[in-house]
């Protein structure tokens, strides 16, 4: 006799969960109350969709600076190579950008959830626009979901609800109140991949800038930590941008240790040949004011803001200019510094950290050790990656594993 699995949630991992327990022959509903299924799935990578990471199993943990050891036996049965086979098995071409980003060729994420839709369809598997209430729970054990509109029995339940990011898309926390419900911690949730507020009003004065092609570095007690390449934005609160959201992943202990980052406006140049750009252009502007002569090399908003850093009157003709205080502003350029406080609430991040503690889960099939048949996907647990599509493999991975796992008939 077929079991009947519901799955909680219609996002990346809610879906590869029905659908890996319907292939293994499980009767099947999936439970989203939203309108479409995919929501957030549709809005990752700008709307191309970072479907995963061209790696194995090693460098997938190594990109998972939470409870990474936790997903070795999930990502050992389906890494990124895996789930790059699977979406093109379902008609989906996929190409490999910078740092092995995998992406659908069209850039279109509404392929990626598309065909998991055709997919489930075809399984047969059942959507219910409902929104689960709570669990029902007998004996230690998982009878089903309470919903909007009366139960619903089932021999396992997955839970796919994802965190408290982007509540727009549906992230509304009822995952880890269900969890909590069965008995289980869930650890403190705040945002990873967010963007950063900024001490002091020097990003307010730069707001809308875009900066591209720089070098971002931070800094965690003085020791650098993480250095990365790319855009990042300058807001009315702090920064953001993709390099800005990568780098916030690594600053993992605000309030206990101080954090700054240091921008390299021109890598492409070492400080002796950045020097000799600036001679070059001091020697074009001589008779010029300083602050008119650095606009061969910054964007316009930008040089205000260098001025005042630099402490260079803006006025002072250039042939004035020092060899002292050209090269501090070599250092300025080189090392653009912004001190930075806190990140952005929990609800401006791709993604959430924190969640259902790893080891209350059992790491091969994603059941809970505490409730027989109750299982859990994605990022309601306490799992979290660097981007360039390795949350997404954590989806896949962890809703593959769940799907099994769920389906199996065995006692």
């Amino acid at each position: 006799m077929n079991k009947k699995v519901l799955v909680v949630g219609g996002g990346a991992a809610g879906m590869m969960a029905a659908i890996s327990a319907a292939e293994r022959g499980a009767s099947v509903t999936l439970l989203e109350p939203g309108d479409r299924l995919g929501k957030k799935l549709n809005i990752t990578g700008k709307g191309r969709c970072n479907v995963t990471n061209d790696s194995g199993c090693e460098e997938l943990l190594a990109n998972v600076p939470r409870n990474g050891k936790f997903l070795y036996s999930v990502f050992s049965r389906f890494d990124g190579r895996d789930a790059m086979a699977f979406f093109q098995e379902l008609g989906v071409p996929l190409k490999v950008e910078r740092g092995r980003r995998v992406f659908p060729v069209s850039d279109r994420s509404f392929d990626v959830s598309g065909a998991l839709e055709r997919r489930l369809k075809k399984l047969n598997v059942s959507i219910l626009r409902r929104r689960a209430e709570s669990l029902l729970l007998e004996d230690g054990t998982v009878r089903g979901v309470e919903t909007e509109r009366g139960p619903l029995n089932a021999d396992a339940v997955i839970l796919a609800t994802g965190g408290i990011s982007y509540p727009a898309t549906g992230s509304t926390g009822d995952g880890h109140r269900f969890a909590e419900q069965a008995g289980h911690k869930v650890t403190p949730l705040r945002g990873s991949l967010v963007p950063l507020r900024e001490v002091g009003n020097l990003c307010a004065d730069l707001q809308g800038l875009s900066l591209r092609n720089v070098e971002l570095s931070v800094f965690e007690n003085n020791k650098k930590i993480h250095t990365d390449f790319g855009e990042l934005l300058f807001t009315h609160f702090g920064v953001s941008g993709p390099l800005v959201l990568s780098a916030s992943a690594h600053m993992r202990h605000f309030g206990e240790k101080a954090y700054r980052l240091e921008i390299d406006l021109k890598p492409a140049l070492d400080e002796g040949q950045l020097d000799k750009r600036l001679l070059s252009d001091f020697e074009k502007y001589a008779n010029s004011d300083f602050c008119n002569a650095l606009s061969d090399l910054l964007p316009q908003k930008l040089i205000p803001v260098m001025v005042e850093c630099c402490g260079i009157s803006p006025h002072r003709k250039v042939h004035d200019v020092t060899r002292e205080e050209r090269q501090g502003l070599l250092r300025l350029l080189k090392h653009f510094p912004i001190a930075v406080d806190a990140p952005r609430p929990v609800e401006e991040a791709i993604v959430t950290a924190g969640g259902v503690t790893v080891r209350e889960i059992d790491p091969s099939t994603m059941e809970s050790k505490t409730v027989k048949g109750l299982y859990f996907a994605g990022e309601l647990i306490d799992v979290d990656a660097y981007t360039g599509g390795f949350n997404l493999q954590i989806a896949w991975a962890t809703g593959r594993a769940a799907g099994f796992a769920a389906a199996d008939t065995k006692e």
